[in-house]
This record gives structure tokens, sequence and C-alpha cells, in this order.
């Protein structure tokens, strides 16, 4: 969550606090009231305000965000089906610790486990582990945690001496950094070179040695949709402990891509189908279909999970363990994620993981097509794609871009890239389901309308990139 600052309503002596603004018509019993009384903003209020007040005020003011729908720089689902809001609605007071009270939720998110560990090619799915988590940042930190157990173990007569590291792509999600920072794990990032903007398998090979609590593969990147690669990676890991003994673990981040390849991809081997990799997440809430708050890690055996990190709750008067960074969360997320998997199966999601790869490579081609920009990939993996401005556009620039259509309701973010390629400031566009074809047109319409204005510009307008864009991974 992001750190904010106390209040500061411009008060002073002059000027007194400034108060919420209420409609006279938002007052149930004294219409007359709400003219002279009026919440403060930032301290409790004195009393209590009446429901459909209290609802007002707030809604008003969520009026100035974005529309979801038109947030093309979000990976975070926007849209579900009325069916699934209702069941979210009758959960949302179910806390998913509370196994024993809750055995037909908990059940629920048992058997979302269970689908995955088949989905990702488990050898044994009954014994494969895993647990639903708030979003894949979380999934992320316990993987992390149990590579780092099992490295520790495995060098106790070492470690704490030894510093641990974790080999990754300097386009790895800001998770991994966080989780390098908060468990002083050195985070080796692989930079970007030349047209290469995500991990290769020999420099992440180079990069291991007896400290190694592994390497993470990103299938997805965030930086422009690509597919790290797995398998090509686990050999270059399995030549590595021919030649000297050191066996590094593989955790696949499949935040997007670990509910698209298996879809769209069936014959791409990055899962559990190859030895290497000890564990798996993925976000529920991304191209799993489900609203924001739910993610899922898996482990290939109970053996890549240490038994010292797991806890005990009742359960029905048995034992459930558990794995999480937190302890009270809606059961809400899980329980629309078993909907989800319930209503579609594999067909749907292939169908609808289809579609949003139709609708990017066909947006990339049109973009292409108008020809101010270049295309850096084409949405032909995860259904994101990322462009720049072409060679000899120099009126304006992807931020100005980025800034006009902000104008039309679309967010489209706007950034430069990494370590080693600085240079190179994209935009980037993620189709999601609910982002139609329609939508694409309207956005593509929009463009065409705003570019013969930016040609027409003598210069980019955009002094200081860092501050151009609000849009982070």
């Amino acid at each position: 969550m992001p750190l904010h600052k106390g209040p500061d309503d411009g008060a002073s002596d002059a000027a007194p606090v400034r108060r919420l603004s209420l409609n006279p018509f938002y007052g149930e019993a004294d219409p007359v009231g709400g003219m002279t009384e009026a919440p403060p903003r930032h301290k409790l209020p004195d009393g209590p305000l009446a429901p459909m007040s209290a609802y007002q005020l707030v809604h008003d003011e969520l009026m100035l965000d974005g529309n979801s729908r038109l947030n093309l720089a979000t990976f975070v689902t926007t849209w579900m089906e009325p069916q699934a809001a209702v069941l979210m609605g009758e959960c949302r007071d179910k806390n998913m610790i509370d196994k024993d009270e809750y055995p037909r939720t908990a059940e629920l998110e048992r058997r979302c486990v269970a689908m995955l560990a088949d989905l990702w090619n488990a050898p044994d799915p009954s014994v494969t582990v895993g647990c639903s988590t708030t979003g894949s940042s979380e999934a992320c930190m316990l993987a992390g945690m149990a590579l780092k157990r099992r490295w520790a173990k495995r060098n106790a007569d070492r470690y704490p001496a030894a510093r641990p590291n974790l080999v990754m792509g300097v386009n790895v999600q800001v998770c991994w950094e966080k989780f390098c920072n908060f468990w002083e794990v050195e985070a080796r990032l692989v930079p970007m070179r030349g047209d290469r903007f995500h991990l290769d398998a020999a420099t992440a090979a180079e990069l291991c040695d007896e400290n190694t609590i592994g390497v993470v593969a990103v299938l997805g990147s965030t930086f422009d949709g690509s597919y790290e690669p797995v398998a090509e990676i686990c050999a270059a890991l399995d030549d590595l402990q021919e030649r000297t003994g050191i066996d590094v673990p593989v955790h696949v981040d499949g935040a997007s891509g670990a509910m698209v390849a298996p879809f769209l991809d069936e014959g791409l081997v990055w899962d559990f189908r190859l030895p290497r990799v000890s564990s798996i997440n993925t976000s529920g809430h991304k191209y799993g279909l489900v609203y924001p708050g739910v993610g899922w890690a898996l482990w290939r055996s109970p053996e890549e999970l240490p038994e010292e990190l797991v806890f005990r709750v009742n359960y029905l008067g048995g034992d459930m363990p558990t794995f999480a960074l937190n302890f009270s969360r809606p059961g809400a997320q899980v329980v629309a994620q078993y909907y989800t998997f319930l209503r579609l199966g594999r067909a749907g999601y292939r169908a609808v993981q289809q579609t949003s790869r139709d609708v990017a490579t066909d947006l990339a081609r049109r973009i292409e097509a108008l020809g101010d920009f270049r295309l850096l990939t084409r949405g032909d993996q995860l259904p994101v794609f990322a462009f720049t401005t072409a060679p000899d556009v120099t009126s304006f620039d992807v931020f100005d871009v980025s800034r006009r259509l902000r104008e039309a309701g679309w967010l489209v973010p706007a950034y430069t890239f990494p370590a080693e390629r600085e240079d190179l400031s994209v935009l980037r566009i993620v189709c999601r389901n609910g982002f139609s074809a329609d939508l694409a047109n309207l956005l593509v319409e929009d463009l065409e309308r705003l570019l013969p204005e930016l040609r027409r510009q003598p210069h980019p307008f955009t002094d200081d990139k860092q501050a151009a864009t609000s849009f982070h991974h």
C-alpha cells in the first residue's frame, strides 16, 4: 500500500479548515440542516449521518476516479458476470482463516488448488500443495520464503554467514525487489540489452553460485507481455548442475501467463513438466478473471515447502495446515475463483483468452499501420503489447500520447525501461476480458484524431519523464 501524509487542508488563522459539502436534499430528516452542517474530511464526525447521506458523499467523490474498463494500464480484472458479484456479496462477511466456521468455503479453496495442480501438469496433483493468497505479491513472498528456507537448511554449516541471492531479470514485478529487501536476500538482476527485454538462460546460469536460492522466470513480463524462456533456463541450470554440482530450483512467476499459456500455448513447456520448476504462482484477479483480491501459490510436492513454515489451525476439530503472510481476509474472491473455474472450464477459458489475444494482435497491427509507432511486441503471448514512437518522429513522444489519450478517458501507461535500456520509452496496452474489439476500434479512432495535433507540435512537451506518468509495475 502507498504511504500517505497527514491532512493538508490549507488551514490558517484567516482560512478555516475546509469540510465536505452536503447537499440539503441528502438529509432525510432535516434538509435545511445540510446547508450549514457538514462532516469534516480528516477526523471522525461528532455524530452519525443518515445512510443515504454518507453513501452520496462517498459516491460523488468517487465519480472523479477513472473508468476501470478504459484502464489499459492494469492487468487486474475489471468485469465479472452479475452472478459472480452476487456470490461475492453473499461471502464478503466470511473470514477465510476460519476454516471450521466456513468449511465449504475452505473446501472450494482446496478444489481450486487441485484444479490448478492439474492445469499446470503436476506429476501427482494429489500431493501438490498450495494455497490462496491476497494476490501474486503475497504468493511471490511465500514462494521466496520457501526457496530461502530450503537453501538455508542445505547450507546450515555456512548460513547465516553466507548471504543468499536470487537471480531474476530486471523486468520482474516490484514485489520481488520487496522480497529481497524484506528477507535480506541479494537481488541479482539481469539487465535488458539491445532488443532482449527479459531474462535469458545463459546469463541466468552465469549469475548462479552456491548461495543462489533460486531463479525467478516470469511467464509474461509486465513491461512488454513477453514470456521468459522457462524451459531454456531450466536446461541451462541442468547443465550448471552437471558441471559444478550446484542445484538451483526455479520459481515461475505466472502472475498473468499461468492463466493464459495452458489454454492458448499448450505445446509450450514451462510448468511442473519441467522437474526443476519447484513452485508457481498466479493472480486469480488478473487473467484468472476474478475481481481484485486473490492469488495462488503451488509447490510441486511437500518437499518443496519446508514444514516449519506451515502453521496449523483447527478445522472441524482436526488439523488444517496454512501458509500465509496475513490472517483475516474475505472468502468472497476464493468463491468467485471457484465459480469462474466451474463456469468456464477449459473450453471457456480458451475462448476468453483467445478473444483477448485476438483483440491485442489486431490492435497492435492497426497501431503499427498508422506509421507513427514501432512495435516492440505484438500481443501474441500475453494479450499485451508495447510500442514506441517511430525513429523519424520528433514532434511528440510516448508521454505526450499517454497524456492526450487520458483526455479522452483512456489510461495508457507511458514509461521508461530499466537499466541499460533507459533510453527506451514505451506505451503499453493490456487487453483483458471486457476490452472488446469495439472498444479497441474507439481507441484507434481517438488515436487517429489526436495524431494530426501531435504531429504539428514543435517538440515533445514532457520535461520530466519520471514524473510524466503515475503508472508503475
